[in-house]
């Protein structure tokens, strides 16, 4: 914390975590998950034939795969793959099961996921009170 003039304020964060490693550990989920549904509810034929019948069950499989990974592991397959973990903004805890749901919901509402504030968290974190955190740093 820098103090000026009397007032206590937080000196800027940089993006920890880059958004092009966040982006391709979504996109992993994301395909991942998209593979699943074509896989259980496309039904027969082409791809342009099954795709239309995979749209709700991906994203309903999506929400599930975030949710619970997140809550319970701190990391989606995808974050696992980029080195990157949820974690508590203030602990530095895994994040409860609440603040994933938080989480999740907002980060499948889309908006909040792509609007990030001045320390490069995402607004889904920031309601959450989450952040990602960089593990290719700690392991180093």
């Amino acid at each position: 914390m820098q103090q000026v003039e009397g007032i206590c304020r937080l000196a800027p964060m940089k993006h920890e975590i880059s958004l092009g490693r966040r982006f391709l550990g979504l996109s992993i989920d994301w395909l991942m998950c998209y593979a699943i549904a074509l896989g259980f509810f496309g039904g027969a034929g082409s791809f342009a034939e099954r795709a239309p019948h995979a749209r709700i069950p991906h994203l309903i499989i999506f929400f599930i795969e975030v949710l619970v990974l997140t809550a319970f592991g701190g990391a989606t397959a995808g974050h696992r793959l980029v080195g990157v973990k949820v974690v508590q903004f203030q602990s530095g805890a895994n994040p409860t099961p609440l603040q994933a749901l938080i989480r999740t919901v907002l980060l499948c509402l889309v908006v909040t996921a792509i609007t990030y504030d001045d320390n490069g968290r995402g607004i889904h974190e920031r309601l959450s009170g989450t952040k990602l955190l960089d593990l290719r740093k700690i392991n180093a």
